[in-house]
């Protein structure tokens, strides 16, 4: 995976190693910096390897997140029928439609992580 990303100090076009950070996780890398002050570099296996095992916890989590809503909804959708508010009763269970749909995406991304 290449990252490029604006660089604000001047180097005189050697290697050199500096941290900075992607999606909030620290990096370490060597590289040059060209004439405009633009980097680019390589991603350490070990990097993408932490953030393949992030990603699929992400995606797991996401997905029990959003059933365990799905379930709090579902109940609501009862509570509006009860109250007479039907229409409010259809959009939850639209909601919670939609809900399923993106936790099957997220299990099809999940899957594809393999």
């Amino acid at each position: 995976m290449n990252n490029e990303h604006e660089c604000h100090h001047h180097h005189d076009n050697t290697p050199h190693t500096h941290e900075h950070y992607h999606d909030g996780i620290a990096h370490t890398h060597t590289h040059v910096h060209d004439d405009d002050r633009h980097h680019t570099h390589e991603m350490l296996d070990g990097d993408e390897s932490k953030e393949e095992k992030t990603l699929k916890i992400l995606l797991s989590h996401w997905v029990e997140h959003n059933k365990s809503h799905e379930e709090g909804f579902a109940e609501w959708v009862e509570k509006a029928k009860n109250m007479g508010k039907v229409e409010t009763s259809q959009f939850i269970e639209k909601a919670i439609d939609f809900m399923k749909q993106a936790d099957n995406m997220l299990e099809e991304a999940e899957k594809h992580m393999e």
